[in-house]
């Protein structure tokens, strides 16, 4: 009996490689030249909306930068005109008007704007009609290989909230004391990806839709299912954003990263820079409101 052949009805598997950026930069060209179902639709590979983000930028995002936070910023030229990047910031607020405010910044205050996309938690992107919409404005999952792509093959910049949910649920009496930065995995993100990390302080977002106390939904004696009362407007707190000189991911390459303290301690670094900037903001501000 003849032997069998040991390949016969062996799948062949093909082991796919990453995409340089000369692939990338090929592929767009190609996609240029490709009809589209919608021409005149602007949609990016992200989901994010060019025609949605522009109308909104242009009435309710120009009217709340502008005439209702009246935003100043500081250390706009912080921000690098090319190159990914990596924005580390204050959650400020139950509404998500600081990374509007920060994004917008970007755009309005350089001579070279540049888009902002913001990592988002997972459980509010996949929310089916919010996650849309948030994925339409910028929004993107707070996944490391979405920050991996974005800083490093897309050379984009990315807004983080190292605080989480959180930094969302604080208080009054809490405002601008930051919650833990947790594991640090921004920082790791922005390591791999040899990207800058730039800390970012912001002032005035606490005080839009401030967190007026929790009601229990199961009686005084339980924390459980604790409801907050919050404003049911935001309320026209001025807005202070400060970027603050960016950590160089180059000079961070040769730190023991596989050790998790050392990611947490550089994490915990960032973090005490942006709270000693927050508490000099707040002492220098006159009023939260003019």
């Amino acid at each position: 009996m003849a032997d069998s052949d040991p390949d016969e009805g062996r799948t062949l598997e093909l082991v796919p490689t990453a995409p340089t950026r000369e692939d990338r930069a090929l592929a767009e060209q190609l996609r240029e030249q490709l009809p589209g179902l919608e021409p005149e639709r602007r949609t990016t590979d992200w989901g994010r909306s060019e025609r949605l983000e522009g109308l909104l930028d242009r009435t309710l995002y120009e009217f709340l930068y502008h005439y209702w936070f009246r935003v100043d910023v500081e250390g706009i030229e912080n921000v690098p005109s090319d190159g990914g990047a990596l924005l580390v910031a204050n959650r400020a607020g139950a509404l998500p008007a600081d990374s509007l405010m920060i994004a917008r910044a970007v755009r309005e205050e350089r001579a070279d704007p540049r888009p902002v996309h913001v990592a988002t938690t997972q459980h509010r992107s996949g929310v089916p009609a919010l996650g849309a919409l948030v994925m339409k404005l910028g929004g993107v999952p707070a996944h490391p290989a979405n920050l991996h792509r974005l800083l490093f093959d897309e050379d984009q910049l990315v807004l983080v909230f190292p605080e989480g949910a959180a930094g969302a649920r604080k208080s009054i009496a809490e405002r601008y004391r930051l919650r833990d930065f947790g594991d640090g995995e921004f920082v790791l993100s922005a390591v791999r990806a040899r990207a800058p990390i730039i800390p970012v302080a912001v002032v005035g977002g606490e005080e839009v839709v401030p967190i007026l106390g929790r009601v229990g939904l199961l009686g005084p004696l339980t924390s459980f299912a604790r409801v907050p009362i919050a404003s049911p407007l935001p309320l026209p707190a001025k807005f202070k954003i400060r970027f603050l000189e960016p950590v160089a991911s180059a000079s961070l390459a040769d730190l023991p990263w596989e050790d998790p303290g050392a990611v947490r301690a550089l994490a915990g670094d960032i973090r005490a820079l942006i709270q000693e900037n927050l508490l000099e903001m707040v002492a220098q501000r006159s009023s939260t409101w003019l």
